[in-house]
């Protein structure tokens, strides 16, 4: 099939570079001329794995080509994907002015039939202002159809190419045969293909990310429980993590979630709501849960250092929201970083992917390292924020050896708490045997 896919950016990419892998013609368009040119010429702009090496093949087969031209780039394409930011308000709700804008663009040089389909996550109704965005410029068939996208930042090309599930919204029996054939080669092992309204799917994929987020948020209250009732959040996740009507999953605490689409997703799901004079509470609570828990180390490290953090020296391993991706979007990292700048402390931070996008936007505020143990060099502390496997096994006596004091805040759990506590460190972490006695003298 030939496809064009409007927007490039980690969603537009990732869907353009997959669907070229099963040999469809792609055609990528994006209004940010350098961008284009990068992608052009081989630089890819996304850090996710596995990305670039079929993004690089597709590319050198001429399958998937790039361009700045919105007319040119769906002159010859049957299915049009908008992949375009959604980005949240004040009030939470989702600014559709980028989906609309090129809606309303494609009305005035469609010639012939095309499928439009929203990729990206929007309120329900959307389609239909699509529809008529395009319908008050052009008076020919179309159809406008709604696929969510549930792609995991760190394994987003294996989500796209063998998804859980497709969801499809539409009304149209033409442009449900052209999807159909469209999914064929990622569903071959069976997986459904789920066909509903329009209006189901768009709620589909914020009940979903809302539903997850309100898990994590969960585990996290728990989390807070086990510290004061001196309980193991490790065994009490297990516990109910093996009944297979809850399951394994979301059941980690840490310090709340972030990047671009668990906290845009639940703040327009309440916002929608909100719309039809509906109170979604349960909501509220996680989004408030989530802000607190960002900063759940903070009173730890205030504690340790007995209120006294300015001129303390901090290293951070970990900037991105999870680990395997590059984005900083509502990163705890940050939270923090700017809780310990305010108090007067300085930090020095590592992440493997991470560094250059909060260099954008801390600039020198911080220092970045060169390595996870060059971050530690006479730091007071070691603070991990983000659960890069690389910080899983690390060398101990090399953090001994950097380290002024032996202290580690652990907002992932990376660690066996008995194991490091041996080691003779002060080791603060999510809802399991924290010392609160422990200070340092």
């Amino acid at each position: 099939m030939k496809i064009a896919v409007v927007g490039t950016g980690y969603v537009g990419l990732v869907t353009g570079t997959c669907f070229s892998e099963t040999g469809n013609v792609v055609t990528c368009i994006d209004i940010d001329q350098r961008k284009i040119e990068k992608l052009s010429n081989g630089e890819i702009t996304i850090y996710e794995p596995g990305l670039e090496k079929i993004f690089l093949r597709n590319l050198k087969e001429g399958r998937l080509t790039f361009t700045t031209e919105l007319e040119k780039g769906i002159q010859d394409a049957e299915i049009i994907f908008l992949a375009l930011p959604t980005p949240p308000g004040e009030d939470g709700s989702a600014d559709l002015k980028y989906i609309l804008g090129v809606a309303e663009h494609l009305g005035k040089i469609l010639k012939d039939y095309k499928v439009i389909v929203d990729k990206s996550t929007v309120p329900v109704g959307t389609a239909e202002k699509v529809h008529a965005a395009i319908a008050a410029h052009y008076k020919g068939a179309f159809d406008v159809v709604s696929n969510p996208e549930f792609l995991r930042e760190g394994v987003a090309v294996d989500d796209f190419m063998k998804p859980d599930r497709v969801v499809i919204g539409t009304s149209s029996d033409r442009a449900r045969k052209v999807m159909s054939d469209l999914y064929a080669p990622f569903v071959r092992s069976g997986n459904p293909v789920i066909f509903m309204d329009e209006r189901s799917a768009e709620l589909t994929k914020y009940a979903a990310n809302s539903f997850l987020a309100t898990k994590i948020s969960f585990m996290n209250e728990i989390a807070h429980l086990c510290e004061r009732l001196g309980a193991d959040v490790d065994m009490v996740r297990k516990g109910i993590g093996s009944d297979e009507r809850i399951g394994k999953r979301f059941l980690f605490p840490g310090i709340g979630y972030g990047g671009s689409c668990f906290p845009k997703d639940v703040q327009a799901l309440v916002k929608s709501a909100r719309e039809v004079d509906y109170d979604f509470s349960i909501l509220h609570a996680v989004m408030d849960v989530n802000t607190r828990q960002k900063r759940h180390l903070m009173p730890k490290i205030n504690r340790y250092f007995n209120n006294e953090l300015k001129g303390r020296h901090f290293a951070m391993w970990g900037l991105a929201f999870k680990p395997n991706t590059d984005d900083i979007r509502e990163a705890p990292a940050l939270y923090m970083i700017e809780d310990l700048l305010k108090a007067g402390a300085t930090v020095t931070a590592f992440d493997p992917e991470a560094m250059p996008n909060v260099k954008g936007v801390l600039g020198d505020a911080i220092h970045y390292a060169e390595n996870m143990y060059d971050a530690l060099d006479q730091a007071d502390a070691l603070i991990i924020a983000t659960e890069w496997n690389e910080f899983r096994t690390p060398d101990f006596l090399k953090i001994v050896k950097s380290l002024k004091n032996k202290a580690i805040f652990d907002g992932r759990n990376l660690f066996d708490v008995s194991a490091v506590k041996e080691l003779g460190f002060h080791y603060d972490s999510i809802g399991r045997g924290t010392d609160k006695s422990q200070s340092l003298n």
